[in-house]
């Protein structure tokens, strides 16, 4: 395993964007498989039938699979230590087979208490753009 290095602080400005983070379409073992690992195992995300008796067409992703997908954004960026808080919103349900895309853009630049540190705006988005989670992240520059 490789240690990540961050980016040149001097280099990053507000605008500049992380490379994205596209997903396979969401599949009914991608959604078991975190229900196992989350602990998570509330019906609605794995039981059709459930699903459908409180009024939804088929099951959905769970909302914090979104938010496990844009840790790994960061983290695909930055080392996991430089990660101070990641907040999220959950703006729309995640549909089964949708493509998810994870984004992030450097808002701010500027310095906490001596430390350098850049706030990102993150989202996870379907084919269309629509938005399913949006949220912060604060990073801190060792």
């Amino acid at each position: 395993m490789t240690s990540k290095t961050l980016p040149a602080w001097d280099a990053l400005q507000p605008g500049d964007t992380l490379p994205p983070l596209e997903l396979p379409p969401i599949s009914r073992l991608a959604l078991a498989l975190y229900c196992g690992a989350s602990g998570d195992h509330n019906p609605i995300h794995v039981d059709i039938d459930f699903a459908k008796s409180a009024g939804m067409p088929d099951v959905f992703a769970h909302g914090m699979l979104s938010a496990a997908w844009l840790g790994r954004l960061l983290t695909n960026w930055v080392p996991q230590s430089a990660i101070r808080s990641l907040d999220v919103r959950f703006a729309a349900i995640t549909q089964m087979g949708e493509r998810i895309t994870c984004t992030g853009t450097v808002a701010e630049k500027f310095e906490h208490e001596g430390r350098r540190c850049v706030r990102l705006q993150v989202a996870t988005t379907n084919a269309q753009g629509t938005p399913k989670l949006t949220g912060e992240a604060l990073i801190a520059w060792h």
